[in-house]
């Protein structure tokens, strides 16, 4: 009898002895990162100006390390092209030593063509400026002499608000120079201050991006460990395959209109001094940088020059526009296909959605980087319709295959 009862006592203690469970240790575990999470994504939904003042924050402290990235972004294909020249043709078999003289040949190419910036054009734009401000009391006595012409041309015509508009104007215009020179001081240490840190974060991005292009191999071999790391094997590929095209996209574009808007400032400014327009360094500055701006780059670089060369002369002004328009149509039906080729694959109308799109979340540098960002989502979305036909393919009819990208099915 004792040893019943001693076994039925066993017993109990098993049954009452707590036995742990990985299911639900898990479920406990998710539980608590779903909650702690979600937490913090409401504390930061509430506080909202807060978490946009520490975003800020953040972004200026890492700020040299993006611009780096962005720098070796923009530089590696001039790297890897001169890598490849360093290899091939000059039959140089050290690696690291290619690695190196590219990179040298790319940065020193780069700051030449910004030194000749520095002390060539920008000379010539600041003499350009010095010589439109001295311009404006002419272009006033213009105008009130245009108005003048119109009374006596046209009686019944009033142009007395103009008049008085322009005779404000002025006055105001020169208020505003007495303050602006009232508080030059202040101003030249803030901007002094502003541009030390300027240069202190440009040398930290370069010597990042110098990094980041002598590593570029470790950290995309990094970046694919997370990714096989953590991602379902199912979807590697995917992830893998998407980050090539985005990469291609946003390169090639970026490279290619560089390129291209380089070539059509140099050609704004020889025809200019071929038709001997004035201030040709500077509207061909406006022209190129503009030009970055696909389809509405060159006549809004355009609108602001015409109006310069319309007090100078309207002959002048005429010959301009037509010369901008001649320039545009070579951009667009020669030079920039022969560069660019089919890099976006989007229609004008999607290029004009990106562009309006983009220009009014982020401005000019939401206009030049919408087009490659849609037609990454254009990708994206041919992607999945491809996917969703493909489980389709037997009872398609010929005409609605799936897409087709670079010759090849995904």
């Amino acid at each position: 009898m004792n040893l019943e009862k001693q076994n039925k006592s066993d017993d109990d203690i098993k049954k009452n002895k707590f036995t742990a469970n990985n299911r639900y240790f898990t479920i406990c575990i998710y539980t608590m990162f779903v909650i702690f999470f979600g937490a913090i994504i409401i504390n930061l939904i509430t506080s909202w100006n807060t978490t946009l003042k520490n975003i800020e924050k953040g972004l200026a402290v890492l700020m040299p390390f993006i611009i780096g990235a962005l720098i070796a972004y923009i530089l590696n294909p001039a790297v890897a092209r001169f890598y490849k020249l360093f290899r091939d043709k000059c039959k140089i078999k050290s690696d690291a030593l290619c690695k190196i003289l590219a990179i040298i040949t790319a940065y020193v190419l780069v700051i030449g063509i910004i030194v000749i910036v520095l002390f060539g054009v920008i000379p010539q734009i600041i003499t350009s400026l010095t010589d439109l401000v001295n311009f404006i009391p002419t272009a006033a006595q213009q105008l009130y002499h245009f108005f003048d012409t119109l009374e006596e041309r046209f009686p019944s015509l009033d142009t007395e608000v103009l008049r008085n508009t322009i005779n404000n104007a002025i006055p105001n215009f020169i208020n505003y120079a007495k303050d602006f020179a009232a508080n030059m001081i202040p101003a030249l240490y803030s901007i002094s201050m502003s541009i030390l840190k300027w240069v202190l974060n440009l040398f930290i991005a370069i010597m990042v991006s110098i990094y980041m292009l002598a590593d570029k191999r470790p950290l995309v071999n990094s970046c694919k460990a997370v990714v096989y790391a953590f991602v379902p094997v199912k979807y590697i590929q995917l992830i893998l395959e998407v980050s090539a095209e985005a990469n291609r996209l946003f390169s090639s574009f970026i490279v290619g209109k560089a390129i291209d808007s380089t070539i059509i400032g140099v050609l704004c400014f020889v025809l200019m001094l071929i038709l001997r327009l004035p201030y040709a360094v500077l509207i061909s500055v406006i022209v190129g940088i503009t030009n970055m701006i696909p389809y509405f780059g060159p006549f809004i670089g355009a609108i602001p020059s015409t109006i310069i060369l319309l007090f100078i002369s309207p002959l002048k002004a005429v010959i301009f526009v037509v010369m901008v328009f001649v320039l545009q149509q070579f951009d667009g039906l020669i030079l920039g296909p022969k560069i660019l080729g089919d890099s976006t694959g989007l229609k004008p109308l999607w290029i004009i959605f990106a562009i309006t799109v983009g220009g009014s979340i982020a401005g000019v540098l939401g206009m030049f980087l919408g087009v490659p960002a849609v037609a990454f989502i254009r990708y994206l979305i041919q992607r999945l319709i491809n996917h969703q036909l493909q489980k389709r393919d037997e009872s398609l009819p010929e005409h609605l295959q799936p897409f087709e990208f670079d010759g090849t099915k995904h």
